[in-house]
């Protein structure tokens, strides 16, 4: 990557995404990054030695030739505005939730516009992100994208932008679903006489491997819950349990719920 690249917003979704690109082999003086807040400029500073960290937007930004948008979606509008007019030129990834691609064309002067919306084990290199691409984004703009994701995890491109919120409810939403239920498997840990570290550490480890277990294997999640299922045994106790408490359609009303809110956050964000 021979221009620099600039993100605007230097929270953690950013701080996943340039600690990848670093670890990488990105040098750290081609990172620019806006952050306004003190405390996170210096957090910045001592995680990644030689970054460029700037407390403002200034005209120099014009020489990127990727910018990361990575502030909260309110705040947007206040971030975009000193920048007007200089980045017509770059392309532009966002990781904002909510802020769609016409409202970031009208913002930035770009076409060239690319939506993602990652998850939090993105921190940990174990994330997953749908991306959207605007029309005027090359086939080379795309490759420098997932080039700059890559180090996060697995990406998926979506071909309707409308896509991202069903995106947002099941992969950027899924990992508080997954830790609700982990509590849940905890706290009957602790009914059951185990302690509750024991019980976090099983329910984790558990979800691990059945994770791992089902991305390995092509057969579909419903064979893969039968064969733990005997007739008459401690799993068919459990799932009949579920069933009778209607989980399963309670599990799919949350995701709908949760796609529903990140269209309204679209609307009253492009309003």
């Amino acid at each position: 990557m021979s221009s620099p690249i600039a993100f605007i917003g230097g929270g953690n979704m950013a701080s996943a995404i340039i600690g990848g690109l670093l670890r990488a082999g990105l040098n750290p003086a081609r990172v620019w990054v806006v952050e306004p807040y003190e405390p996170q400029r210096a957090r910045l500073q001592a995680d990644f030695p030689g970054l460029h960290v700037l407390a403002a937007a200034e005209a120099s930004l014009a020489e990127a030739g990727l910018v990361v948008w990575a502030v909260k979606p309110q705040l947007f509008g206040e971030a975009a505005a000193p920048l007007a007019g200089l980045l017509q030129g770059a392309l532009h990834l966002s990781v904002m939730a909510g802020i769609r691609s016409d409202t970031l064309v009208a913002k930035t002067g770009s076409e060239r516009i690319v939506r993602a919306m990652p998850n939090t084990p993105a921190l940990i290199g174990k994330g997953i992100a749908g991306l959207f691409a605007r029309a005027a984004v090359s086939a080379g703009d795309r490759a420098r994208v997932e080039q700059v994701l890559a180090p996060t995890g697995r990406c998926i491109w979506v071909d309707a932008e409308a896509d991202l919120d069903a995106v947002t409810a099941l992969s950027g939403s899924g990992p508080a679903y997954f830790f609700y239920v982990v509590e849940a498997m905890t706290a009957a840990a602790v009914d059951m006489g185990l302690s509750e570290a024991q019980g976090r550490e099983l329910a984790l480890a558990t979800c691990r491997g059945a994770a791992a277990l089902g991305l390995a294997s092509s057969e579909s999640p419903t064979v893969l819950r039968e064969r733990v299922t005997s007739k008459g045994g401690t799993t068919h106790a459990a799932i009949s349990s579920l069933q009778a408490d209607q989980v399963g359609a309670a599990v799919q009303r949350a995701v709908l719920a949760a796609q529903a809110r990140a269209r309204e956050l679209g609307d009253e964000f492009a309003s």
